[in-house]
């Protein structure tokens, strides 16, 4: 059965589900972040994933970067997995701006994270649950309780 890891569930505010992803706004007020989650039991890997998946993986990486490009207008979208502290596989969508604290390197470790305040992160989740509404199979979360 999935499980969303504890160190997403902390750091995170659920917006809702997507065809295969669960998508997860970083509660770091320093970036414009989500993050995809596919919805599979014990996943570390993109190549663990059936071919099929690995397509939908794809193609709703794709639309959350293009919807976050065509919201924010930014100088970069950094796509990435690492998953060294959380083994679980999640795709980070992080806008970046030359203006922002970590340009040109990478966000990870560059500066301490700064949580949005308790309003600005409840406007920020409505919001991008507005947006992401428009992509096809989205499917949003009112409350940040996840079921596991």
């Amino acid at each position: 059965m999935f499980e969303l890891h504890p160190r997403l569930q902390a750091d995170t505010r659920i917006l809702g589900d997507l065809p295969l992803c669960r998508v997860l706004l970083a509660k770091d007020s320093q970036y414009p972040w989500l993050i995809l989650v596919p919805r599979v039991a014990n996943l570390r890997e993109i190549h663990h994933l059936l071919p099929e998946q690995q397509q939908q993986l794809m193609q709703e990486s794709c639309a959350v970067a293009t919807l976050m490009e065509q919201v924010l207008r930014p100088d970069k979208i950094n796509v990435a997995a690492l998953g060294n502290l959380v083994p679980q596989l999640h795709l980070h969508h992080v806008a970046r701006f030359s203006s922002d604290a970590a340009w040109p390197g990478p966000i990870w470790g560059a500066c301490p994270a700064i949580p949005h305040e308790a309003q600005a992160l409840q406007a920020a989740a409505d919001n991008w649950r507005a947006r992401l509404a428009t992509l096809d199979g989205f499917q949003p979360w009112l409350t940040d309780n996840p079921v596991k």
